[in-house]
């Protein structure tokens, strides 16, 4: 079985998305950065861009995003 991890994206108005993935690629401040389950906590900035999620099946979804923050916890995103 394949771990995931649980993913909410939201704006100031709606929820966007929520549910699982398998892997979430973001445009951070930074650069991209990939999230797997399990990684490491954090809070950063997001700039604009595309939010990619990789889901269970061989699914993905994406999002655009003009900003915003980004918290990551072991098992949510």
């Amino acid at each position: 079985m394949t771990m995931t991890i649980h993913v909410d994206i939201v704006s100031a108005e709606t929820e966007l998305y929520s549910g699982v993935a398998e892997m979430v690629f973001v445009p951070g401040k930074m650069g991209e950065l990939g999230i797997a389950p399990r990684h490491t906590p954090l809070v950063t900035t997001l700039k604009p861009g595309l939010v990619r999620l990789e889901l269970p099946e061989n699914k993905e979804e994406s999002f655009f995003v003009s900003g915003g923050i980004l918290e990551i916890q072991p098992h949510v995103v």
